[in-house]
């Protein structure tokens, strides 16, 4: 019985794996993104439903002229290479509160950016640094993976598509952990190193597929740094030391200057 399990747990992993735009890595994708995607719907709506959503017309112009921009040039990526967008619903929403510097993007492309990350951006460009280095995190299917690797921990490969096809309490559970849905919506829990170099060498190039500068992200990053005092902001404290971000950056940005194309 053992072995059969085995078999049948190899198997599921050897079909289930994708490869992240960009990088070439080999990631476990065991829950399918239209799944995901209607997760998503419904914490994001939910969370909307409870913010306080900001009134400041600069502010939501410039969110979403910028969300647009990224989404346009990540699904044209995309498509360049045969992948689907189908589940991208793109919304982008800006949540008044001037002392979390934070913003956050879920699975479909639901966006939230909080008000006071938009003084440390201070530009387009800053807050395509953002939003850049978060969708980078969608595309490379992040979360997926580790919600993946916790239905193996904990249930096994046998029970995979009665925990998906019943939406059950673990599914979305590990959902909200890997999201950072329901009351913690936006303080995910600490992505591995790997994820995090992922999304440094995805983001930048997504910017710069955007048409935005990406060596915009050191000034970027070094502002929030000077901004974290000996409390960090929540976007510090679920990512890497600013210094080790930066160095990173450093690393990527010839691979990312060579497709920018300033409009």
């Amino acid at each position: 019985m053992r072995r059969i399990l085995a078999v049948v747990v190899m198997t599921l992993v050897a079909v289930s794996c994708s490869t992240v735009p960009v990088t070439g890595r080999t990631s476990l994708s065991l829950i399918p993104e239209a799944e995901l995607a209607s997760m998503s719907l419904s914490s994001y709506q939910q969370f909307l439903a409870e913010a306080p959503l900001s009134t400041d017309p600069e502010a939501i112009a410039t969110v979403r002229r910028v969300g647009e921009r990224m989404a346009g040039a990540t699904e044209a990526y995309l498509r360049s290479l045969g992948l689907s967008t189908a589940t991208f619903a793109w919304e982008f929403n800006v949540v008044d509160e001037p002392e979390t510097l934070n913003a956050w993007v879920m699975p479909g492309g639901k966006v939230v950016v909080y008000t006071g990350i938009l003084t440390v951006a201070e530009n387009d460009e800053g807050l395509a640094t953002v939003m850049g280095h978060e969708i980078a995190h969608i595309v490379a299917k992040h979360g997926n993976e580790r919600m993946s690797q916790g239905l193996l921990t904990q249930m096994g490969g046998v029970a995979l598509s009665v925990a998906l096809r019943e939406n059950s309490a673990l599914t979305q559970g590990l959902f909200m952990q890997a999201y950072g849905a329901g009351a913690q919506v936006g303080l995910l829990l600490p992505y591995s190193r790997l994820h995090e170099s992922d999304a440094d060498r995805c983001g930048r190039t997504r910017v710069a597929m955007a048409a935005y500068d990406p060596r915009a992200a050191i000034g970027f990053w070094e502002r929030l740094a000077a901004r974290g005092g000996e409390r960090p902001p929540a976007f510090l404290s679920t990512h890497p030391a600013p210094e080790s971000r930066i160095a990173n950056i450093r690393q990527y940005l010839p691979e990312a200057l060579a497709v920018y194309q300033p409009q």
